[in-house]
């Protein structure tokens, strides 16, 4: 029950933190991350798409502003731009209006989007030049996917059937023959092929990503299938879109890093527009890998490519999926976030499979084990640090409760093995576990993390939950309950004072509370001294559980009907004094040894 309560509270908590998770072993899971496989857009960056370069065949224009907000202008070469003039960028953004879903609308002081980010920045942008949402007549569509790499749309205008198309550049300069410079249209040859192709990379070098457009007037006669449309286009030019990281990003990476985690980007964007994203934010890469080049290799290399610092550029689903088994195969706790239908099967594979929660499919978030509520890597971040304060307090209080009741059972078994009376009745056991134990293992499961919990690598899932230090404090302090509770009752016994053996009762019974109380302290750190991880005064649900649990005793020891209900007597202050001073050294002494490992340690 303590466990569950425990695991309960910490989802509470990872909410707050814009992290919701489906299954309460998702959190156990978490804390042993070996690899997190993350998407660029919206992710790691805040899929805030802006247009801020269009370069046309007639030159390289800046486009100003921010955000989804249409307030700002156009500039060559320093200079605002005459664009109701220029017929290939009215052509250009008619085009990013005409192929497009989303839609931009204003509510109050802020301006929203439906839809994709890349295809409302093309509307934002259009809007700059004053022009309106287009109402052509759609008569077909060919459908962007992640093999085609593009969207096309048929329109009927006055003049004829119109083909507007975006897409990836290289795949749109694949499908044109010819350029539009101001009104002259010129076919494509080897030079203008290079030059957009250098244009292109430049462009993915700064962390741009690119968007190319292309335009054909259609034959009255013409077959509207994809391939007799989708070819001999006009090649217009090339959308330069940013997307910044996310304010947290750098700091996040850099703190999965720390903690033994690594980060491999997952991207349809561009390998160069990718490789930039990723030194932006800090995240080292050696190399990156396209779907093409994940086909071409068997499993075992794929899985020698992933040991080295890499990434995955202009991605596939299916390469998604075969990454997570591969990972899984070289024995990783892998997390994988994913948004579309098609990332199902690879967030079902991942050990952590991590939705998005705005831009996410209900097929997706219904596949996954946690879905960000913000979309933020951030978060996946801070939910990873919460899995691993779970665990850890999960070992607190398992070993603070084995301690305790190792403590008892040694009592009563001496005290049977010499012969003496009773020293704790099934009425007090029972006390003990309900009421005190259980509230400050309850409180011992809100430790806050301790320092460094993300400085270490992560455990591996069979891992036991107790390790040789974890055994040490249990036998070496439940002995010493154990030894000190009986020597107090035995002590008592000996004086062969009136009433001498409930008072000797009495005392064993408070005194392994208090005991265990003071022992509490003990395991709100298993790695160190307090002071120097968490701090003594950081949880104050331990402290006001200790506060109650021996009020309730006190309560137990004075009050008539509980003195009837636990066979208790009343305690002067020489019996309170005894109990305090065997009580005192269990934690005094073990956080001694605790200072002197941490000093070992430092060292």
């Amino acid at each position: 029950a303590v466990v569950t309560i425990t695991l309960a509270l910490g989802i509470k908590e990872m909410v707050r933190h814009k992290a919701l998770l489906r299954r309460l072993q998702a959190a156990e899971t978490l804390g042993s991350a070996t690899v997190l496989c993350s998407d660029k857009t919206g992710t790691i960056t805040r899929n805030e798409m802006t247009v801020k370069k269009i370069w046309l065949p007639s030159g390289m224009i800046e486009v100003t502003g921010s955000g989804y907000d249409p307030a700002g202008h156009f500039e060559k070469e320093g200079h605002k731009f005459d664009y109701p003039t220029a017929f290939d960028l009215q052509l250009f953004l008619k085009t990013g209006l005409v192929c497009n879903h989303a839609k931009v609308t204003q509510k109050g002081n802020e301006w929203q989007i439906i839809g994709e980010p890349t295809e409302a920045s093309l509307i934002v942008a259009a809007y700059k030049a004053w022009m309106h949402t287009a109402e052509e007549k759609i008569v077909t569509e060919f459908s962007f996917n992640s093999i085609r790499k593009r969207m096309s749309v048929v329109a009927e205008e006055e003049n004829g059937l119109h083909l507007y198309a975006k897409g990836a550049p290289e795949v749109i300069l694949e499908r044109s023959r010819y350029v539009i410079a101001g009104k002259t249209v010129r076919q494509i040859d080897k030079v203008w092929r290079q030059k957009i192709t250098k244009i292109n990379r430049e462009m993915n070098s700064l962390g741009i990503r690119t968007l190319a457009l292309a335009h054909r007037n259609l034959p009255a006669e013409i077959s509207l299938q994809e391939d007799e449309v989708e070819q001999k286009m006009v090649f217009l030019g090339i959308a330069g879109i940013i997307d910044p990281p996310h304010s947290e990003a750098a700091k996040s990476i850099q703190m999965a890093g720390e903690a033994g985690i690594k980060v491999v980007m997952i991207t349809g964007d561009s390998p160069a527009t990718a490789s930039a994203i990723a030194a932006e934010v800090g995240l080292e890469v050696a190399h990156a890998y396209t779907s093409g080049d994940v086909s071409a290799m068997d499993d075992d290399k794929l899985k020698e490519v992933l040991r080295e610092n890499i990434l995955f550029a202009r991605a596939r689903p299916e390469d998604k999926l075969r990454i997570v088994k591969n990972l899984q195969q070289m024995h990783h706790i892998v997390g994988m976030t994913g948004d579309g239908v098609n990332d199902a099967p690879a967030l079902k594979q991942a050990d952590i499979g991590i939705a998005m929660g705005k831009k996410g499919t209900d097929v997706a978030k219904a596949a996954a084990d946690m879905i960000l509520l913000d979309d933020n890597f951030s978060t996946i971040i801070r939910a990873l640090k919460e899995g691993r304060r779970q665990y850890e307090n999960v070992r607190k209080f398992v070993t603070y409760l084995l301690c305790s009741n190792t403590g008892e059972v040694i009592a009563i078994l001496l005290n049977i093995l010499l012969g003496g009376p009773l020293i704790l009745l099934p009425v007090q056991i029972l006390w003990m576990n309900l009421v005190t134990d259980g509230m400050t293992a309850v409180a011992l499961g809100l430790e806050p993390a301790e320092k460094g919990i993300m400085k270490h690598s992560p455990r591996a899932l069979a891992e036991p939950i107790l390790d040789s230090w974890a055994i040490f404090l249990i036998v070496a302090l439940g002995t010493y309950i154990g030894c000190g509770t009986l020597w107090m009752h035995h002590y008592y016994l000996s004086h062969h004072i009136p009433n001498a053996e409930k008072i000797a009762q009495t005392v064993a019974f408070t005194g392994i509370i208090i005991l265990e109380k003071m022992n509490v302290f003990n395991y709100r750190s298993l790695s160190g001294p307090i002071s120097k991880t968490t701090g003594f005064f950081s949880n104050k649900w331990v402290l006001l559980a200790v506060v109650i649990t021996i009020g309730l005793q006190v309560c137990a020891v004075y009050l008539p009907f509980l003195q009837r209900a636990l066979h208790t007597t009343a305690l002067g202050w020489r019996e309170w004094a005894l109990i305090l001073a065997v009580a005192a050294p269990i934690y005094l002494l073990t956080e001694s040894i605790k200072w002197v490992r941490w000093k070992i340690k430092e060292r």
